[in-house]
């Protein structure tokens, strides 16, 4: 599909080049432009009897060459549009400016922290000047007293003549052998530590490449070496390499095993010629078993592989209904299954625990660990060889826990979970997520989580599971500010006064330290906001307690899909508008996670427009309680959540003064029923399927691009997009477009298509530049009414 993308070359190009920068004393702002009017080519489209017009179809012809000559014409009309109108408005001064406040605020990490496996240190840190991180090394034993959170590589071995460091991979070479792109998918270090496997991203080929490095002498082997790799784990203690290959399509249908230094060519264990088949495999924790997870739109299996002869016959240990999560961990005999699959044919609110002899498996072998309790949701389970740790949610509360392992003899499962004395572990204030961290060391009982809360940079926490001791080895975004530690870069080093002993990641004792909060400067509140049918949503507000007073603009997010939480964590682009006023709420709309399954299915499919009423119904509580003065509201929302805000505003278009939609879903009925670009069984379990007829019209009514009211003011829009991005660029050009005709289009709310390349991501400049963009379209677009 991607192939007929170089029809339009220069659109991905134009991009960087620069505005020019107006002087000091630049003349008065000039008047608002006109938008672009498109050709309207109506193509007929029929589906169950109805019949309507699309009159932007061609946008989305990428086979069609006339069809991209006329969309590269028309996006560069946008380009020049949007700039016009950013001046109109004053938003390009202003986005300069703010692009210097947030720059110092993005500073990016020279070194993420060292993670400890077995004997080594390990770490990705970047070299002065280089646009690609390099992973390294060092022993953990060797020279102790120098190693520090933030300069791992500090240190001489002065025996051996030799820095304590060792490169692994360099990604800039990588980039050099790539292109100029350097972009990794997977990487797996042998349980040895003698190889890394890894994949990179081959923009000639579209696909990942396989390669395996020998990390004692430096250099790539010879093989294995294969394309369009989707999975790989070790085997034989590093001597074997088990990896998926994916078809042309992309779905991943074979599993091979190449032994390392053999010259035979590599031996194909599976093939799934079913074309609704997926296979993905995973190693446990002790790397005794691979697992296989075998995927189809009416089934879901495990099967075992013993690590230590990836070629004996698989055993099949579970088995369940399509689409469900499983993963299994192996512990001293024991397997441990978490998924979210139906009990008996029951469908569940959420993931739970089993167990089963690892010497007898079989689908039928499985127990429930934990007696189910309803105000308790597991969202994640992680192991080592002494503790498992719970991430829990009761209701908005999160918590960690860990349990000791072995489970006890004497209690007989299914067990309520406290009769397991779980240990609580500390968490801070408001916590919205917890992510396990890499934890590559099964043997070890220290384990990594990153704690997150919408008023707390990130912080990465070790907590010794042994004695409860935990510290903060990174928090992101920190900067001096007065006497408080706010933003830049602050390591554990500097957090506390902690033993020497503490501050070395070779030994297990950890220190305590305190959470680095933002409290005393912003404020957090929570409300439940009834929606149309009564059912109550979560509201988070974030604000500045400086500058809040009644009648405050306010940006709204929202998500509302796949069950995916939505994202609350403090980011630091937002204190350019927390600190001038700015409330920034999130509504956890149905259709996203963090509630159950059952939050989830609310949500999707032929219930989307719960997800929709939820977000309006939040949207008006913030107005009615005077949070956020009237005409003040803006609304932002990335991919599916793009269709959440676009949805809404066809429901409420005067609810709102402006939005922002980031790479948004937005032609769903003309995207599910005639895909341009691949989507999965998820994609259409998620939105609908428009084959029948129920979900068919339920897909018409919520679509943002098929309900755009006529003759309605709207809010200023400002939608990014782009041509490698899993919803096309021509959606949001359809639905610009559409907007602009059928709406009582006002040149002071304009709706802008801003056309961005992957480029973005990889670069800090281009990135700050992005948020400044509409951040201060945001700005000019509600504070100036």
């Amino acid at each position: 599909m991607r192939r007929h993308l170089d029809l339009l070359p220069r659109l991905l190009l134009r991009r960087h080049i620069h505005r020019r920068s107006r002087t000091a004393s630049s003349p008065p702002l000039p008047p608002p432009p006109n938008p672009p009017r498109p050709p309207q080519k109506p193509e007929p489209v029929a589906i169950h009897g109805e019949t309507w017009q699309d009159n932007y179809a061609w946008m989305g012809s990428l086979s069609d060459a006339a069809a991209m000559r006329h969309m590269d014409v028309h996006m560069e009309a946008e380009e020049k549009y949007a700039e016009a109108c950013l001046a109109a408005a004053g938003a390009d001064r202003l986005a300069r400016k703010l692009q210097l406040e947030m720059a110092s605020r993005l500073a990016s990490d020279a070194c993420t922290p060292p993670a400890r496996w077995g004997p080594w240190l390990y770490y990705r840190r970047a070299d002065e000047g280089k646009q690609y991180p390099v992973l390294c090394r060092r022993s953990a034993a060797l020279h102790g007293e120098f190693i520090s959170y933030s300069d791992p590589s500090a240190g001489f071995d002065f025996t051996a003549g030799k820095r304590i460091e060792q490169k692994l991979v360099d990604y800039n070479k990588e980039a050099e052998r790539f292109g100029g792109y350097s972009y990794e998918e997977l990487s797996e270090v042998s349980p040895d530590h003698r190889f890394i496997a890894y994949t990179m991203y081959d923009k000639d080929k579209d696909s990942f490449t396989l390669l395996v490095r020998d990390l004692v002498t430096g250099t790539l082997c010879d093989k294995p070496r294969a394309d369009r790799v989707s999975n790989i784990s070790w085997a034989m203690d590093g001597k074997a390499l088990v990896y998926v290959v994916t078809n042309e399509d992309r779905r991943p249908y074979r599993l091979f095993c190449s032994i390392i230094g053999s010259n035979k060519d590599d031996i194909l264990i599976l093939e799934e010629p079913g074309e609704n088949i997926y296979l993905n495999i995973r190693h446990t924790k002790d790397f005794r078993f691979i697992t296989l997870n075998v995927f189809s739109d009416t089934h879901s299996k495990v099967y075992l592989i013993k690590a230590s002869d990836p070629l004996s016959r698989m055993i099949l240990v579970w088995e369940g209904e399509s689409q469900v999560h499983c993963i299994v961990e192996h512990h001293h005999g024991r397997l441990y299954l978490f998924t979210d699959a139906a009990r008996e044919g029951v469908r569940v609110n959420s993931h739970y625990l089993m167990q089963s002899d690892a010497e007898s498996p079989g689908p039928k072998s499985w127990k429930n660990v934990f007696l189910e309790e309803p105000d308790i949701i597991l969202e994640d389970v992680d192991f080592c060889s002494t503790h498992m740790v719970l991430i829990l949610r009761q209701g908005r509360k999160l918590r960690l826990c860990s349990v000791n392992l072995p489970l006890p003899e004497n209690i007989h499962v299914p067990a309520h979970l406290s009769d397991f004395h779980p240990f609580e572990l500390p968490l801070p204030n408001h916590v919205c997520q917890i992510l396990s961290g890499p934890n590559y060391d099964y043997q070890s009982s220290t384990m990594r989580f990153t704690i997150s809360s919408p008023v707390m940079p990130d912080a990465v926490v070790d907590y010794n599971l042994l004695n409860g001791k935990w510290q903060i080895v990174q928090q992101q975004n920190m900067l001096h500010e007065r006497t408080k530690v706010l933003y830049g870069n602050a390591f554990a080093s500097s957090m506390g006064k902690l033993s020497s002993n503490s501050a070395d990641l070779s030994s297990p004792n950890l220190g305590v330290c305190d959470w680095n909060e933002l409290s005393d400067y912003y404020a957090c509140e929570h409300y439940d906001v009834p929606s149309k049918d009564g059912v109550l949503v979560p509201l988070t507000l974030v604000y500045s307690r400086k500058h809040k007073r009644e009648g405050n603009p306010g940006l709204l997010h929202g998500h509302g899909a796949y069950g995916e939480i939505l994202d609350k964590r403090w980011r630091s682009e937002l204190k350019s508008l927390l600190d001038r006023g700015w409330v920034i709420a999130y509504a956890d709309v149905r259709g996203g996670g963090g509630y159950g399954k059952e939050w989830h299915r609310d949500g999707a499919r032929t219930k989307k427009m719960n997800s929709i009423y939820d977000f309006v119904s939040c949207g008006e509580f913030l107005l009615e309680k005077g949070i956020i003065q009237e005409n003040k509201l803006a609304g932002w929302g990335y991919s599916a959540g793009g269709l959440l805000v676009a949805s809404a505003i066809n429901t409420r278009p005067d609810l709102f003064r402006a939005a922002v939609l980031k790479v948004p879903f937005l032609d769903v009925c003309n995207t599910l029923l005639h895909p341009i670009l691949p989507l999965t069984a998820i994609d259409y379990e998620e939105f609908g399927f428009p084959v029948d007829h129920e979900e068919f019209l339920a897909i018409k009514t919520y679509s943002p691009y098929d309900n755009i009211q006529k003759d309605v003011p709207y809010p200023a829009v400002f939608v990014t997009s782009s041509f490698n991005t899993r919803f096309g660029v021509w959606e949001a050009a359809k639905w610009v477009a559409k907007v602009r005709e059928l709406t009582q289009y006002d040149p002071e709310r304009p709706v802008i298509l801003n056309l961005t390349t992957d480029v973005v991501e990889e670069s800090k400049y281009l990135e700050t530049k992005e948020l400044a963009t509409e951040t201060a379209f945001l700005i000019k677009m509600v504070n100036d009414t």
